[in-house]
């Protein structure tokens, strides 16, 4: 029997067909869990499951949808007996450009995945957790909900709801022993920025090498996020190592976050000496 991280628990993982949710679900079963694959890329769903034995299974969920939501969590009751952990992954970029040109049905799009999604999770999973009296619901938020100009509005401002979600349940839920976080990726190498621009699926999991270098100058730690990197957050608030976290907003971003990389500053500075005829160590006469 494993005796991995999460040995005995079963979890659900919405989006778990590519990218972070990918990483989370391969993670997740090496750790001992049993898990339920959520998403509506169903031949990428059926073959990860496949590839992944006994201990996992796929359901076809939109996120967005409450009965999707519902089955999926029947399901997980149904083939592995209770569920310990929910971690509500499912995302787009969705709608950007200015704000007078974002269409109303674009807004409602987002909405509907990045905030109702998580909102359906965890209203779901509340009834299941409290009866047992433990369990941890994770969502996926972004370093665009804590911080301006890091993602489209509409995304960012669906992300910034659920991270004040997270923190509000989180005050309800752990009263009953039930644990309500989040994870705030800074820039991950994954497919979601190949389809923001209108890749297909193919060419968006292409372009990832790409992004990985463009993105590797964008913070401190000079590399891209990995989905793995996430992942790893998720198995810890997923884990009994974090059993007394709760209404949290992990930021995970290699330093994007934190303010003005050093390099930019010593640039800045060194222009400003220039300006003031400091080059030689002094005003100029």
């Amino acid at each position: 029997m494993s005796m991995g991280k999460l040995a005995g628990k079963v979890a659900i993982i919405t989006g778990g067909t590519s990218g972070i949710g990918r990483a989370a679900v391969r993670l997740f079963v090496a750790e001992g869990a049993q898990v339920v694959i959520a998403d509506i890329q169903d031949d990428k769903g059926k073959h990860l499951a496949e590839e992944l034995g006994a201990s996992a299974a796929y359901v076809h969920a939109d996120v967005s949808r409450e009965a999707d939501i519902k089955t999926t969590l029947d399901h997980a009751l149904q083939k592995f007996g209770r569920l310990d952990c929910l971690y509500n992954n499912a995302g787009f970029a969705g709608v950007g450009g200015p704000i007078e040109a974002t269409p109303v049905d674009g807004f409602d799009a987002v909405m509907g995945v990045l905030l109702r999604g998580v909102f359906l999770g965890m209203k779901h999973a509340a009834p299941i957790m409290k009866r047992q009296g433990t369990g941890s619901i994770i969502s996926t938020a972004s370093v665009a909900g804590l911080r301006a100009g890091h993602g489209p509005h509409v995304y960012s401002a669906a992300k910034a709801a659920v991270i004040q979600l997270t923190r509000s349940v989180a005050m309800e839920l752990g009263e009953s022993g039930v644990r309500v976080n989040c994870i705030c990726p800074g820039g991950i190498a994954t497919p979601i920025f190949g389809k923001a621009f209108g890749l297909s699926d193919a060419a968006a999991e292409k372009s990832v090498a790409t992004m990985q270098a463009i993105l590797a100058k964008f913070q401190p730690i000079q590399r891209a996020g990995l989905p793995e990197d996430i992942a790893k957050a998720a198995l810890w608030l997923a884990s009994d190592d974090s059993s007394f976290v709760n209404g949290h907003a992990l930021v995970v971003d290699g330093g994007l976050t934190g303010g003005r990389m050093w390099s930019a500053v010593e640039q800045q500075r060194n222009l400003m000496r220039s300006a003031l005829g400091l080059d030689s160590g002094g005003f100029e006469q």
